[in-house]
């Protein structure tokens, strides 16, 4: 059954269609990623719709489930745009896959060379990136005066682009990325110096190496997710007086930062980074601007109301916050 077939049966039974005694605006939207089933986003888009007056239908549209990998996302694309959707956030392993299938690119899209969100103008798919700013808006809030002369990232995929914008825009000095692919790092480094200046990014295979001196370290890698368990780097090569964001939010007390925690560090959760970029996709997709502030209180009033997030429980005891 071809991709447009399959999500045509997955909303046929759906309220996606809105009822026409509901007199507000509707919208229709979702998310094009795989193992998503654990998303917020449903909640979050749908209870700022109601707040703002209108009805707000959010649905998932995962690749597991549809047993699609990511080379369908063009064709649920054309998909959703024929059944009326007003776009899609794009999530792992899509983010960079789905460029080749759209018509035209935001300029913070196209510096960072991935897409979370694509807009349907007419006929034409635009790609926008709302990932560097919901990490930048995260980190401003959650880690106020971090030092950010030496940074590591982990990771230097989709989201790892938009996250290392994100840190050279904030200002860190020099950013050093590692990822499993060595040549995707470096390839994302270049393109890191050639908008930020030389010397501002480098690649580096080593971990050990990479971590000396620095002041703080991101996860931008899907390790600490529920499907991905584990940390992308060993707590031993941690120590106090670092800063630790992670941009998994599922759970939100990753295994990264329950050791960092434990050392002293200063930790950032991802839950920050989804709901930011989350207020900026809303504004694309119903030209309306959000309330930050509600949508973040949205977010954490659906973590604490999970009696089965040990993360959650985290939050609460030790009254962190969200944003760390």
């Amino acid at each position: 059954m071809r991709p447009q077939a399959r999500l045509e049966r997955m909303l046929s039974d759906s309220d996606a269609v809105a009822r026409p005694e509901v007199p507000a605006r509707s919208v229709l939207i979702g998310l094009i990623g795989a193992g998503i089933q654990a998303s917020r986003s449903p909640a979050l888009h749908e209870r700022e719709a109601e707040a703002q007056g209108m009805r707000g239908i959010y649905k998932l549209i995962d690749l597991d489930m549809l047993n699609l990998g990511a080379e369908a996302a063009g064709e649920l694309l054309t998909a959703a745009q024929k059944l009326g959707f007003a776009g899609l956030n794009i999530t792992h392993p899509c983010k960079q896959a789905i460029i080749a299938t759209l018509d035209a690119l935001s300029p913070e899209a196209e510096a960072i060379g991935a897409v979370n969100t694509v807009v349907f103008e007419g006929k034409r798919r635009v790609g926008h990136n709302t990932d560097a700013y919901g990490f930048a808006e995260s980190f401003r809030r959650g880690l106020p005066g971090a030092r950010i002369d030496r940074v590591v990232q982990l990771g230097a995929g989709g989201a790892g682009a938009a996250v290392a914008h994100a840190l050279l825009s904030l200002g860190a000095g020099t950013l050093t990325l590692v990822d499993v692919d060595a040549g995707r790092a470096e390839a994302l480094a270049a393109r890191l110096r050639g908008r930020f200046g030389q010397g501002r990014a480098w690649a580096e295979s080593d971990a050990v190496t990479a971590m000396v001196d620095t002041d703080g370290i991101v996860n931008a890698t899907p390790i600490g997710m529920a499907r991905y368990p584990g940390t992308p780097v060993a707590p031993a090569l941690m120590r106090p007086g670092l800063w630790v964001a992670d941009i998994v939010y599922t759970p939100l007390e990753t295994a990264l930062l329950a050791a960092a925690r434990r050392l002293g560090c200063r930790v950032l959760p991802g839950g920050g980074m989804a709901v930011f970029q989350a207020v900026e996709a809303f504004r694309l997709f119903t030209g309306i601007i959000p309330d930050a502030v509600r949508m973040l209180r949205h977010f954490e009033s659906m973590i604490a109301g999970d009696p089965s997030s040990a993360s959650a429980k985290s939050q609460r005891e030790d009254d962190h916050g969200l944003l760390g």
